[in-house]
C-alpha cells in the first residue's frame, strides 16, 4: 500500500481537507482503522500526543480517536458513529482545532525552553522531549553542578522564554539535507537520514530538526512555567507546564 501523504509537514494550520479511502479494516476490539491517502491528522511521536477529530462522507461520521504511524502509513483509529467507508470513497477530514493548538503550544514551549538554555550559556545536549499536557518535560544530556541553585536557574529559564515570546517571532518550515541543517542549530540528531531532505522549523532564526505541529507566532504559547528541574546518571530534565 502506498506511503500516506502527511499534509501537516508543510502546513501546521490546515485543519480540513478531503482525501481518498485507501482501506477500512476492522480491529478485535471493535473499533475500525481507516487509511486514507493523504492526510492532516498527526500520528503520536516525537513526544507529541495524536491529532483527534472526524471523517465524514455524506451520511457516513467516523470518529477518530488515535492517530499512528506504521511503516509510512497513517493509521487513523475510532468507530464509525454512523454507516460506513469503502475504498475509493472521497471523505472529508477535520481534526480537533482545540486540541492540535494546545498540543502545539506544548510543542513550541519545549523548543522555546531549549533557546533559553542557549541563551544562559548552557551547553545541555537535548536527547528527549515528552510534550504532553500535564507531565511535559525536556530532557538534556547535562551535569549539573554541585553548588547549583535550581530555584535560581527555573526562573532564570522562565525570563529567557518570556523575552523569547515577548519578540513573537513566526514560525517558518524549510526542508534541506541534514548536512545543511548545522547552519540553523546548535543540535541536529545523529540519527536523522542523510542524503535527503528533512524538515527544518524555525522560530524567527533559531531551528531545529523536527516533524511535529508547532505554533505558528509564539505569542500563543502565552506563559512557560517551570516546574522542576532534575539531575541524574549524567542527563537533566526540565519539567513545565503551560
Amino acid at each position: 500500500m502506498q506511503h500516506t501523504e502527511l499534509l501537516y509537514m508543510k502546513d501546521f494550520e490546515l485543519l480540513e481537507t478531503d482525501a481518498t479511502v485507501l482501506a477500512v479494516e476492522q480491529s478485535e476490539d471493535e473499533r475500525h482503522t481507516v487509511i486514507l491517502n493523504r492526510t492532516i491528522f498527526y500520528a503520536q511521536g516525537g513526544g507529541q500526543p495524536y491529532d483527534q477529530g472526524a471523517i465524514r462522507k455524506d451520511g457516513a461520521r467516523f470518529r477518530v480517536e488515535e492517530v499512528r504511524f506504521v511503516d509510512g502509513i497513517i493509521h487513523h483509529i475510532g468507530h464509525f458513529e454512523h454507516g460506513i467507508f469503502a475504498a475509493g470513497d472521497t471523505v472529508h477530514c477535520t481534526v480537533d482545532a482545540e486540541r492540535r493548538m494546545l498540543n502545539s503550544r506544548y510543542h513550541s514551549a519545549g523548543h522555546v525552553i531549549d533557546k533559553a538554555l542557549i541563551e544562559l550559556g548552557m551547553d545541555w545536549v537535548p536527547s528527549k522531549g515528552h510534550h504532553f499536557p500535564g507531565e511535559a518535560y525536556d530532557e538534556y544530556h547535562a551535569e549539573l553542578p554541585g553548588d547549583c541553585d535550581k530555584e535560581q536557574l527555573m526562573k532564570s529559564i522562565e525570563e529567557e522564554c518570556d523575552k523569547f515570546i515577548a519578540q513573537n517571532p513566526s514560525t517558518t518550515i524549510r526542508f534541506m539535507p541534514v548536512e545543511e541543517m548545522h547552519n540553523f542549530c546548535r543540535h541536529v540528531p545523529e540519527n536523522l537520514p542523510k542524503g535527503k531532505p528533512s524538515r527544518l522549523v524555525l522560530y524567527g532564526n533559531f531551528g531545529m530538526p523536527c516533524g511535529g505541529t508547532h505554533v505558528m507566532q509564539l505569542a500563543a504559547i502565552k506563559k512557560i512555567t517551570i516546574r522542576k528541574i532534575k539531575a541524574k546518571g549524567g542527563k537533566v530534565k526540565v519539567s513545565y507546564e503551560l
